[in-house]
This record gives C-alpha cells, structure tokens and sequence, in this order.
C-alpha cells in the first residue's frame, strides 16, 4: 500500500518526501 501512495505522488530517492506524500494523502 505504501508502495501504492509513492506511486501516486512523486517517489523520492532521498525518502524524506515520503513522509510529506504521507501527510498528504491523510489529509487527502
């Protein structure tokens, strides 16, 4: 599933985007 959400937004090879992509979808 967190795979799933990387993929919707833009994956960062540094990781740290990930968990503004997380924030993101739990307010999406």
């Amino acid at each position: 599933m967190a795979k799933k959400v990387r993929t919707r937004f833009a994956p960062s090879p540094t990781g740290y985007m990930h968990i503004g992509n997380l924030r993101t979808a739990l307010y999406a």
